[in-house]
């Protein structure tokens, strides 16, 4: 097991105008599953979608969001990862009856959105069609049609093993370098033919080695990417204002409180009759804690 998983690593080739990143998921990843008893295709998509948001939110050049949210009305009907420039990670996965193998199979009628927000400045959100054979080739043709952006991206999962493991690569062609497709085809060549033991397994410095030894590669610090979901009591308490206060008290009346549970991590918020009546007269300041 290699000690570079949960972390993302960022290299530049210096003289062929493109950038590289790598990212590898187990911890992160296992938190994410543990949220549901989810079946095996939703689990390796969850892997896929995790690492995907991660190389989409080192691409960010700001403080701020990424959601990668998928939809559609064939079995899997929502999930989405949610991503910080901090590299936290969250997400959730619904389906409705038996999951197929194939990632076609898996949508109908299904979009990907990716939904960017700074910290500062406006949301920005882009939409393609889930139309290709992979998660990987549908953000391929997103990076075509909304940045204009020569891309390549590599996702894979592995759940032999007992140890859920996420990986992905991306190659991209810098945006100033308009005459560096032929440098980019090379590349993606070379990156292509890396193997699934390979990318989960040696240490990030030898798969750069292996792959692009002719190549001069800068290798930037790595960030590490970990589980962290963004729920608190306050947070729930918030959400509760613009719910009519008198169902709320009914509610609290019938089962003595009223509970909300985060769908990302399962943590669960009460709150009782006195906590709604300070929540809708603005008077709720308790420090967040959880049960």
């Amino acid at each position: 097991m290699s000690d570079n998983n949960d972390h993302l690593y960022r290299y530049l080739f210096e003289k062929a105008h493109v950038r590289g990143e790598l990212v590898r998921l187990q911890n992160s990843y296992a938190a994410v599953l543990a949220a549901q008893d989810y079946p095996a295709p939703i689990r390796r998509l969850m892997g896929e979608l995790m690492a995907a948001t991660s190389l989409l939110t080192a691409t960010l050049k700001f403080e701020g969001d990424i959601a990668v949210q998928l939809q559609s009305e064939g079995p899997i009907k929502y999930a989405v990862i949610n991503g910080t420039h901090k590299q936290e990670l969250r997400g959730v996965a619904r389906w409705d009856g038996d999951v197929p193998e194939d990632f076609a199979a898996m949508f109908h009628k299904g979009v990907m959105a990716i939904t960017i927000t700074p910290k500062d400045g406006e949301r920005y959100q882009g939409m393609v069609a889930l139309d290709k054979d992979s998660l990987a080739a549908c953000l391929e043709s997103y990076f075509s049609q909304s940045e204009q952006l020569a891309t390549r991206v590599i996702l894979k999962t592995r759940l032999e093993g007992g140890t859920p493991l996420a990986a992905g690569m991306l190659l991209q062609v810098l945006p100033v370098a308009e005459s560096a497709h032929e440098e980019f085809e090379h590349l993606t060549q070379i990156t292509d033919t890396i193997t699934i033991q390979e990318l989960m397994e040696l240490p990030v410095r030898e798969i750069l080695h292996r792959l692009y030894h002719q190549e001069e590669i800068e290798l930037f610090t790595p960030q590490p990417v970990m589980f962290k979901c963004s729920c608190s009591r306050q947070r729930s308490a918030l959400a509760l204002a613009s719910v009519d206060k008198q169902d709320l008290l009914e509610i609290a009346a019938k089962d003595g409180e009223v509970t909300i549970n985060c769908q990302y991590c399962h943590a669960e918020y009460r709150f009782d009759a006195i906590d709604i009546e300070a929540i809708h007269a603005g008077q709720f300041d308790q420090p967040a804690s959880l049960s």
